[in-house]
């Protein structure tokens, strides 16, 4: 038989290469067999090249880790949660796909709001077109605009302001102390909201989240709509607010101490199951947990083991440059003992928009 120009390789290079008549399901792993659900094989046949094959090999790269007994730690950039993103992760968490989420303090608040106000929310398609002035519009109106969608204040952030400072007056009464996300969820404990009549409840991320008790991480609260608020009830500086109430800031547990939970959560989870890392976006959200690695080896020094990420996914819009953190590869996440040599890792420069719901797809079998 006439030889290939494939042949002319280095038999390093040739192991890196695959026939271009492989479909993606074909080269991750045996035990990946190709879906019979329309949403799936379709994937499946079209996902094949460039950011769509990189979606599909992470995706499938999942579905084996999830099937073999592995955890999947997921993170939430951006304003994700405004944009509805619930409509698939609430799904995921419902159906065991997520075991932990790490979320900005605007994304976890988001979802909140979402259920509360759904109907007074607003789409502006072509927002690249508004003028400054009717920007200021915007504000004055109480719209706060997220790209391509308006956060409406008053109906979202100014219903739920009293039940949380109620809560922290009370944990402050008791010398008490807790999380952000555990005061959120003692709205719906509670029942002191409600889903908005136009809403779906089974859309919101952090009503499944409360349902299922899983762990939501919120490393710097403060940078939100909330932890603003809460600041400036603890604010006793010189620019307070004439007779205003001054709350201790200590009823509010700390990023140190998210991150403690992190640790424990990570040696107890990880004795018995690898832990996988879907990074959706950039910024503290993912950069915060990933970190638990590196610290139980080097900083707290455990005894014994500590198992590395078993994978490390990242869908994201920021290319790597020069300090860029949110674009770093996941071989430079190698250097700083985040991900071992034998981690899978795998980056989509897509929009997460775009790229997370054709994974959600996969995994759910749709």
């Amino acid at each position: 038989m006439k030889k290939s120009t494939l042949d002319k390789l280095s038999p390093g290079l040739q192991k890196l290469i695959v026939p271009d008549d492989i479909k993606a399901v074909g080269t991750l792993s045996a035990n990946i067999k190709g879906s019979s659900a329309p949403v799936s094989t379709f994937a499946e046949r079209t996902l094949l090249h460039c950011n769509g094959g990189s979606t599909m090999e992470a995706a499938l790269w999942l579905k084996d880790h999830l099937m073999n007994g592995g955890k999947l730690v997921i993170t939430l950039a951006g304003a994700l949660s405004s944009f509805q993103i619930g409509v698939v992760l609430a799904e995921l968490i419902r159906k065991d796909k997520v075991h932990l989420i790490s979320t900005t303090g605007a994304n976890h608040e988001e979802s909140y709001y979402r259920y509360v106000a759904h109907s007074h929310y607003a789409n502006i398609p072509r927002y690249t077109e508004l003028t400054p002035e009717q920007e200021a519009e915007l504000r004055d109106a109480g719209l706060r605009r997220i790209t391509d969608t308006f956060l409406p204040e008053d109906e979202s952030v100014r219903i739920m302001e009293p039940h949380l400072l109620r809560m922290w007056q009370e944990a402050q009464d008791k010398n008490e102390k807790y999380f952000p996300h555990e005061y959120f969820r003692r709205l719906f404990e509670e029942k002191l909201i409600q889903p908005d009549p136009q809403a779906n409840p089974d859309d919101c991320w952090t009503y499944a989240a409360f349902e299922k008790n899983i762990p939501i991480i919120v490393p710097g609260f403060e940078d939100s709509s909330m932890g603003n608020i809460f600041a400036s009830y603890t604010y006793d500086g010189p620019h307070k607010e004439k007779g205003r109430v001054v709350l201790d800031g200590n009823v509010m547990k700390s990023g140190m101490e998210y991150f403690h939970l992190m640790a424990d959560w990570y040696m107890k989870e990880s004795k018995d199951a690898s832990i996988a890392f879907l990074q959706l976006g950039g910024g503290i959200s993912a950069d915060f947990p990933i970190c638990v690695v590196p610290f139980l080896k080097s900083d707290l020094k455990v005894d014994g083991k500590v198992r590395d990420w078993e994978g490390f996914i990242e869908i994201g819009s920021s290319p790597m440059s020069y300090g860029s953190y949110s674009g770093a590869g996941g071989k430079e996440k190698i250097t700083w003992d985040k991900l071992s040599t034998e981690s899978y890792y795998q980056i989509i420069q897509s929009d997460v928009t775009v790229a997370f719901p054709w994974i959600a797809a996969v995994l759910l079998d749709l």
